[in-house]
This record gives structure tokens, sequence and C-alpha cells, in this order.
């Protein structure tokens, strides 16, 4: 790899450490290659990339970025995971580490929060952005038709009490 070809990877490494929702750092050793394509047909379902990367030059492409305190999980052989949902990344990975050991999870990042492998366990329990809106927008429709009923109530309770008034009238 020349020095163009470095800087051209720094200036990507920085692109996706910027754009990212999350970023999941991963040791992969021992997967074989149709492992490394189903895992990232997995990720590429929910909109995630799987990239193994340089350490050096991930670690120059986070230096002065929020991030930046992830850089000393860049030992070894380090793929990472990132998308942008925040969840989407940490959801796959985990549920493809139980069944293949040979994947690691080391820890990740979600902007300036740095988390070690059990923050990014927890963080693939969390809801999706879709489930996140879909459920805000259900409560808020919910309570909007509820203040429709209690305004619309005291008209309909008049209109009751003139028709009653009405009958009786006619009767």
């Amino acid at each position: 790899m020349d020095r163009t070809q470095k800087e051209a990877s720094v200036e990507e490494l920085e692109g996706i450490f910027s754009s990212a929702g999350s970023v999941v750092m991963t040791h992969y050793t021992g997967m074989t290659v149709a492992e490394m394509t189903n895992l990232r047909a997995k990720l590429r379902e929910l909109g995630g990339t799987f990239k193994v990367v340089r350490n050096r030059l991930a670690k120059i492409a986070l230096q002065g970025k929020p991030g930046e305190g992830a850089a000393d999980l860049f030992t070894g052989p380090v793929a990472i995971a990132y998308s942008e949902d925040f969840v989407a990344a940490p959801k796959v990975l985990v549920d493809y580490a139980k069944d293949n050991k040979k994947l690691v999870i080391l820890g990740g990042f979600m902007e300036e929060d740095v988390f070690d492998a059990s923050g990014i366990e927890a963080l693939s329990k969390m809801p999706s952005r879709e489930e996140l809106i879909a459920t805000i927008s259900a409560r808020l429709m919910g309570q909007a038709s509820q203040v429709a009923q209690r305004l619309m109530a005291p008209g309909q309770g008049l209109a009751g009490a003139i028709a009653v008034i009405q009958e009786k009238a006619d009767a």
C-alpha cells in the first residue's frame, strides 16, 4: 500500500467514523471466507457494513474525533462493523457471535461514547430507529385521538340534552 492509498484509506475511515451511528470493533481470526460473506450479507440487510481495517490507519483516522477513546481497541486483526442506525450493527454482530465463537466483539463507539463488549451487547438489545419512530408516532396518535374525543365530548353531551328536550317538547 503506497502513501496515496493510505491517505485515501484514512479519509474513508474518517468519513465512516463521523457518519456512522455506531461502530463495533471485532477480532475475526479463524473465520472462513464463507462465514465473513454470510456476516456481511446479514449486515447489508440492515444497512450495515463489515470491513477489515489496518489498525494504524484507523488510529490516525480517529485522532481528534469524538470516538478517539476507542483507539485502544485497535490491536490484532481488527474488523469494524458500522451502520447509520446505531443498533443495527451491534444487533447483527451480537447475534452472529453467539453462533460463531471465532468472531470476538472487542467494543465500539457511538459518537463520543466508547463501549466495551458488554456495552455493545446492551446496545444491541435497544429498539431500532424504525421501532422507536413507530412507538413514538403510535403514542402521539393515541394522545391526539384522546384530545379530540375530550374536546368533542361536551358538544356531544349538549347535543344529547337538546335531543331529549326536543323529544319532551314534541310529546
